[in-house]
C-alpha cells in the first residue's frame, strides 16, 4: 500500500493551496490520518491530524488557517490551506495509520512529500 500525495506549488503569501493524500488501494482500516511538514534545517513537525471519527488536532501556528479533513470512502486526507505564510514553506508528509489486511497490525505509512512554497 502507498500514499500518493498531491496539490503542493508556489503560491503567494496570503494565498491557498489544498493538499490531497490516498491510498493506493483499500485497505481492511485507517486510523488516524495526518499531514507533517519539513522546513530545510529543521526537524519534522506534526501539523494536523485526525482520527477515524473526525478529531481533528492542529499545531498552534496553524490553527484558524488550515482544515484537515477526510472521504473514509475513498481513503483519502485532504489539508486547505488558507491565508498562507511564508514560514509555511516546507515539504509535507501525509501519514496514516492503517490495517492493510484483517490479520495484519496496524502500520505508519508516508507519502512521497508534496512541495509547499509562499514567496511574492
Amino acid at each position: 500500500v502507498q500514499l500518493q500525495a498531491s496539490g503542493g506549488g508556489l503560491v503567494q503569501p496570503g494565498g491557498s493551496l489544498r493538499l490531497s493524500c490516498a491510498a493506493s488501494r483499500r485497505v481492511f482500516s485507517i486510523a488516524a490520518m495526518g499531514w507533517y511538514r519539513q522546513a530545510p534545517g529543521k526537524r519534522r513537525e506534526l501539523v494536523a491530524d485526525i482520527t477515524g471519527s473526525g478529531t481533528t488536532n492542529y499545531v498552534d501556528s496553524v490553527k484558524g488557517r488550515f482544515t484537515i479533513s477526510r472521504d473514509n470512502a475513498k481513503n483519502t486526507v485532504y489539508l486547505q490551506m488558507n491565508s498562507l505564510k511564508p514560514e509555511d514553506t516546507a515539504v509535507y508528509y501525509c501519514n496514516a495509520r492503517m490495517k492493510a489486511y484483517y490479520w495484519s497490525d496496524y502500520d505508519d505509512y508516508w507519502g512521497q512529500g508534496t512541495q509547499v512554497t509562499v514567496s511574492s
